[in-house]
């Protein structure tokens, strides 16, 4: 009788711990989920998830996918109140997600997607030394997971690009590099990130999409390839209606390299159904577009709506300076002044564009309004427009050294984007002449920008040149992200 409890209790166990072990299942339904929650349809991928949750108890994946939808609410929205709320999340679903077989590529990989995910938050609210530890870890997993499954194809996603970035850390950055405990090499990282693109991998297929999202960002800002990457997303067709993923991407890159009548298209022509998330992004986006067109007042207003429901504090100050100016522009000074003041007062420093906006704020002085126009129209690429402001002009017509300054680099740059290759390196020079020394970044961006020039002709001794004399230029505005183009450059060009 002992004997037969004995075996009833030890089958009941052996049941009970078949039923309870864990599997990292990307089933039909998780499947759904994730490609909801990546075109930031996130109450519909919930759904889904609960019902995969549902389906078995014992997958992982519905918590992978859970982190997924936390990080884009956290990563676009900032919102303090969300953060306390979500945030703890992470750490849930690592603990759950360490409870799998250690014997699945998901293991490791699932852990790192989430530490990166949770990284980044941290870094949108400033918590940089939590943020340099998770992405330590993640790299760290991704690493030993790539050696240990190297057929499995989702490494080379996340693996590629960290390669990328990790060699081209400016020196504000260096701590981070140093958690990395690596040297990345953007050809070695760009290779794998191609093989994620290319595979007819099942998995690839499933993740197309957020390689897409990677490639795209590196292409563009590390091997800078603008026109090779718009060249993809025209060439790989993506649904920037239906994807906001992908067309808040591909509007944002459009934005930064000056083709404002893309980003236009994609940000009015996007799928408004409700059924996405609702983020003030959007138009913060689409005031910049209406701005670098000279829509004073619509734009006005789209950064109004930004600033008054954006709960995060990135990009915020230069949100308030971009609002400040168009009412200067409209000739409305005592609103200028309100939204001068709260650039002062409001969002943080973490970013360059916002230190650039707290120092202008804070000397007090306004722009010459004819170079601020010509500067807003070049940053839209209406050129022909931007140089009509400036014809006819030179240095000497402007009294103040700084406003010497930006006449010549904003004339080098309006000639280098029209492909006027010895006006530009001509006017380039003579901004590098004025502001060796200074602390505007016009001379540093100058050299960077003979740089592009002499790498684009197929001079690489002379880009070379010009990349290290940007690097060598101490003490001056957007240092951190100019280096970090500099050090991109003098890579390509070593072969690194």
């Amino acid at each position: 009788m002992q004997k037969l409890v004995y075996l009833i209790i030890v089958s009941c166990f052996i049941v009970t711990s078949a039923k309870a072990e864990k599997v990292y299942d990307f089933n039909n339904l998780c499947q759904r989920a994730y490609k909801e929650i990546t075109c930031l349809k996130l109450h519909s991928g919930e759904k889904l998830i609960e019902q995969a949750r549902q389906q078995n108890p014992d997958n992982l994946i519905p918590d992978l996918l859970d982190s997924y939808a936390d990080f884009f609410v956290l990563f676009f929205n900032e919102d303090p109140a969300q953060k306390k709320i979500l945030e703890p999340h992470f750490d849930n679903y690592l603990d759950r997600l360490d409870d799998g077989p250690v014997s699945s590529p998901f293991y490791n990989y699932c852990r790192s997607v989430v530490l990166i995910q949770k990284a980044c938050v941290e870094i949108k609210f400033g918590e940089r030394w939590s943020a340099g530890w998770d992405f330590r870890k993640a790299f760290s997993l991704i690493k030993d997971n790539k050696k240990k499954f190297p057929s499995f194809i989702p490494n080379n996603m996340l693996y590629g690009p960290m390669q990328v970035v990790a060699g081209t850390i400016p020196d504000g950055y260096k701590w981070l590099a140093g958690l990395f405990g690596i040297k990345g090499s953007i050809n070695n990282g760009m290779a794998l990130l191609q093989t994620a693109l290319n595979s007819d991998d099942e998995y690839a297929k499933l993740f197309h999409d957020e390689a897409v999202f990677y490639y795209c960002y590196v292409a563009f800002y590390i091997q800078n390839k603008p026109d090779q990457v718009f060249q993809f997303i025209n060439r790989e067709k993506l649904d920037l209606v239906n994807n906001h993923l992908l067309a808040y991407m591909a509007a944002n890159l459009a934005i930064n390299n000056k083709m404002n009548d893309y980003a236009r298209n994609i940000i009015q022509n996007r799928n408004m159904s409700s059924d996405y998330m609702q983020t003030p992004i959007w138009n913060f986006e689409l005031a910049y577009v209406q701005m670098r067109h000279l829509e004073l007042t619509i734009a006005t207003n789209n950064f109004e709506y930004f600033v008054s429901n954006f709960k995060g504090k990135f990009y915020l100050k230069d949100a308030y300076e971009k609002l400040a100016w168009c009412y200067y522009l409209q000739g409305n000074m005592p609103a200028a002044n309100i939204a001068r003041q709260n650039v002062l007062k409001k969002g943080n420093t973490d970013t360059d564009a916002d230190k650039q906006a707290y120092k202008d704020a804070k000397s007090g002085k306004w722009p010459n309004i004819l170079l601020l126009k010509s500067r807003i129209l070049s940053d839209g690429g209406y050129n022909h427009q931007a140089i009509a402001f400036l014809q006819g002009k030179s240095k000497n017509d402007f009294s103040d050294v700084a406003d010497q300054l930006e006449f010549t680099y904003r004339a080098g740059r309006i000639y280098d984007d029209m492909n006027r290759d010895d006006s530009a390196i001509k006017f380039y020079l003579i901004a590098i002449s004025i502001g060796i020394n200074r602390t505007e970044y016009f001379a540093s961006r100058a050299a960077l920008q003979i740089g592009m020039i002499y790498e684009k002709q197929g001079n690489k001794v002379k880009a070379i040149q010009y990349y290290q004399k940007c690097l060598d230029m101490e003490n001056h505005d957007y240092k951190d992200s100019i280096d970090q183009k500099a050090k991109a450059g003098i890579a390509r060009c070593s072969g690194g």
